[in-house]
């Protein structure tokens, strides 16, 4: 369908959590100040007051710790959505991401699912120390047992983080911080509540019949521009 309005990458995300937490009250978010602060980058805003602190967890500064009280909750059939400030903080939490999330699964042969979504900021961004900059994406994408999403527009951002709620298995969504800000057309399908992007399937963004470039995340953009 045709497209209806832009909204951001930021108000893609926010509208994706909020319809899945409406639709499913297993649904809860968790993380460094995402619920009074409305979240560092705003994505999680509003979600306080509408879900409650039951909800919506404020945690302290140990993502070793509500990472870990996540995959339990995952275990127990509780869709966290745990929110890093940076990914790059996401190292206090590896063990509990790649060998308790990931592995759990392969190790229970079948028997145990972890529907659990780690999204946040990933990458280089601008006026941040390197400690802020390392994008982590080759990283989890060899992990056995994680999902990796890294989306570009409003589309992939609300369509892919719908799915990743959705999913029976453990999701790593790395967003960009600079795309937080820009808007994209959306079409009136996008915005239904009903609305996912497939996971593992690439999405052709121009056809062309002489060359094809590859990209993820903020680089997509940069390969519009070239081609």
């Amino acid at each position: 369908s045709s497209a209806a309005k832009e909204i951001t990458v930021r108000d893609a995300l926010n509208s994706a959590l909020d319809e899945e937490m409406s639709a499913d009250p297993s649904v809860f978010l968790m993380g460094e100040e995402v619920g009074e602060y409305q979240g560092a980058y705003k994505i999680t805003k509003g979600l306080l007051d509408k879900y409650g602190p039951d909800r919506v967890l404020d945690t302290p500064i140990t993502e070793a710790g509500f990472t870990g009280i996540g995959v339990g909750a995952a275990y127990q059939g509780l869709r966290p959505v745990i929110e890093f400030m940076t990914f790059n903080f996401s190292m206090q939490a590896i063990d509990h991401i790649i060998n308790s999330a990931a592995k759990s699964n392969y190790m229970s042969a079948g028997q145990i699912n972890v529907p659990i979504v780690f999204r946040g900021p990933n990458g280089a961004a601008a006026g941040v120390g390197a400690q802020h900059s390392q994008c982590y994406a080759a990283w989890f994408a060899h992990v056995p047992g994680l999902k990796v999403l890294a989306p570009y527009s409003s589309e992939d951002a609300r369509g892919l983080l719908k799915a990743a709620i959705r999913d029976p298995d453990p999701v790593v969504f790395l967003e960009n911080e600079l795309l937080y800000g820009e808007s994209f057309p959306v079409s009136d399908e996008v915005l239904d509540s009903s609305f996912a992007l497939p996971i593992g399937k690439a999405k052709i963004e121009r056809e062309g019949k002489d060359v094809t470039i590859t990209a993820f995340s903020k680089m997509v953009g940069y390969a519009l521009q070239g081609c």
